[in-house]
């Protein structure tokens, strides 16, 4: 699963509780991150990494030096 299909899927997941009302000038409390939102987080960053190091893993595959014929 890559990425982008993950924030996809989570679009149409979206919950009853967020909070998208607009902010006003004298509003100047930053706002709240709830556990969910980190655990979002968390798990996007773990996927991004486990991507990168597979990209990594076929990019040095693909350069590698051709194997020595015995």
């Amino acid at each position: 699963m890559l990425l982008f299909e993950l924030e996809n899927k989570e679009k149409t997941e979206e919950k009853q509780f967020q909070d998208n009302t607009a902010l006003r000038m004298d509003d100047t409390r930053k706002t709240r991150i709830t556990f969910e939102q980190l655990s979002k987080l968390r798990k996007l960053a773990d996927i991004k990494a486990a991507e990168y190091q597979e990209s990594v893993a076929e990019i040095r595959r693909q350069f590698a030096p051709p194997a020595q014929p015995n």
